[in-house]
């Protein structure tokens, strides 16, 4: 009979991915258009600067998940190679194994040994995959997906920063920037807020969809994204103001 019921733990291959990469392409790419606006750069410059982060970001995340999926890939084949060796040379002390792995779950050992035996006899390996090694098909790694997820949502991520950059000298804000430099103030305040302000209401989206997607508590996720979101963009304006101030 076919399993009828849905479970959020399908979701965890790619939405893993996906809240990855686009919670670092919010964070990294509003964080570096803020850092870069803070050491006084013209608009044309920090516009370049988050381009070129989106295109190193989104590389390095497809290449970085791809690599790091595949690595757990390895690991598990490795590990399913070891098990059938071990099933082919000894398959009397692995019957043995699955049966102390019921009776731990709570099963009497007559009925544990009864339950090891039918299921190696249907699929010894898969029996000792799922409930010796801990390999599901739910749990299953998946490099190709993870790349691709993780580089798209990056990416979608990293857009709505860096639309703010390239829009501000267009939206009604531009004049503020002009009246600080002529009061003496800081001409970057206002994008630096304007950039803060949308990548941190994306980051509590982001934080609440995940959130339902995965059943989960939304005020959680929303409060533990906001709080890094909001830790890198004063960590790298204020790294930027170091800089800014340094070359001034």
């Amino acid at each position: 009979m076919k399993h009828s019921e849905f479970h959020n733990a399908g979701r965890i291959g790619w939405l893993r991915a996906a809240v990855l990469g686009a919670n670092d392409g919010i964070v990294s790419i509003s964080s570096l258009i803020i850092g870069v606006a803070a050491s006084h750069a013209d608009p044309q410059s920090i516009v370049v600067s988050g381009v070129a982060g989106l295109m190193a970001g989104a590389m390095s995340m497809a290449a970085g998940e791809y690599v790091s999926v595949s690595s757990q890939v390895d690991t598990e084949q490795a590990d399913l190679k070891r098990e059938a060796r071990e099933l082919a040379e000894n398959r009397h002390h692995e019957l043995n194994e699955l049966t102390t792995i019921y009776v731990s779950r709570g099963l009497q050992p007559e009925l544990a040994r009864q339950v090891a035996e039918q299921l190696m006899a249907h699929d010894a390996l898969a029996a000792h995959a799922r409930d010796e090694l801990g390999l599901t098909d739910v749990a299953a790694a998946r490099p190709l997906q993870a790349s691709i997820v993780s580089a798209l949502t990056f990416s979608l991520g990293a857009l709505l920063p860096l639309s703010m950059a390239m829009l501000f000298p267009h939206l009604p804000l531009a004049p503020v920037s002009r009246w600080l430099i002529a009061s003496g103030g800081s001409a970057a305040l206002p994008m630096i807020s304007a950039v803060g302000a949308i990548s941190l209401l994306a980051l509590m989206s982001l934080g609440a969809l995940s959130a339902r997607a995965g059943g989960a508590s939304v005020w959680l996720a929303v409060g533990r994204v906001s709080f890094w979101g909001m830790l890198s963009m004063i960590v790298t304006a204020s790294v930027g103001l170091l800089f800014g101030a340094a070359t001034a």
